[in-house]
């Protein structure tokens, strides 16, 4: 990995850093050959301080380190990508993120469909398929599940490939809804999967 400090007059290049595990970015910091050494040496995230006129390790103080994991640098080798597991909030204000975002793992699309069947089970109305089985209760979420289940079996063993995806559509769909009526989340089960690991 090379790095081009002097691509800027100061010798400083940004170093944008990432939470390892959540990929959220956490904040942007400046730093020379030094901290870059020192980075990987004391596997604790440290910057060139612009306005100390030092090298800074984040969390010097606080004890909020930013445990280093890896650095990329980008393609004109005068950017760094530091990925890194937090060790509480990374902002001085005390926010998770220094744009002052939750640090939460984000699965896409099908964290935005969990955010809707949260919605839909703690707003109900008497249109929404979802709040009807909240509403009907655990036995009938527990029962779709397994006809879903089966119905992707099948189509599993046939040669119609939208078939199949669209009941693994609705497989996954009832699964994230049992999973709520269950009071867990995706990341729950993420979490037994990476403990297994």
């Amino acid at each position: 990995m090379t790095i081009d400090y002097s691509k800027h007059p100061d010798g400083l290049v940004p170093a944008i850093v990432q939470d390892a595990q959540t990929k959220a970015v956490l904040m942007l910091g400046y730093m020379n050959a030094e901290a870059v050494a020192k980075t990987k040496a004391s596997q604790h995230v440290t910057f060139f301080s612009r306005s100390k006129n030092r090298l800074w390790t984040k969390g010097e103080e606080s004890g909020h380190v930013l445990e280093f994991v890896s650095m990329a640098v980008d393609c004109d080798n005068d950017a760094l990508l530091i990925q890194a597991n937090p060790k509480g909030p990374t902002c001085h204000t005390g926010s998770d993120t220094c744009w002052n975002m939750a640090n939460t793992p984000s699965y896409g699309f099908i964290s935005a469909l969990e955010a809707t069947i949260a919605d839909r089970k703690n707003n109900p109305t008497d249109k929404s398929y979802v709040a009807s089985l909240f509403a009907k209760g655990i036995n009938k979420i527990s029962q779709k599940v397994g006809e879903e289940a089966v119905e992707t079996v099948i189509e599993a063993k046939d040669n119609d490939d939208n078939l199949f995806l669209n009941e693994s559509a609705d497989l996954l769909f009832h699964w994230l809804i049992l999973l709520q009526a269950k009071g867990f989340s995706l990341q729950d089960v993420v979490g037994v999967l990476e403990a297994r690991q």
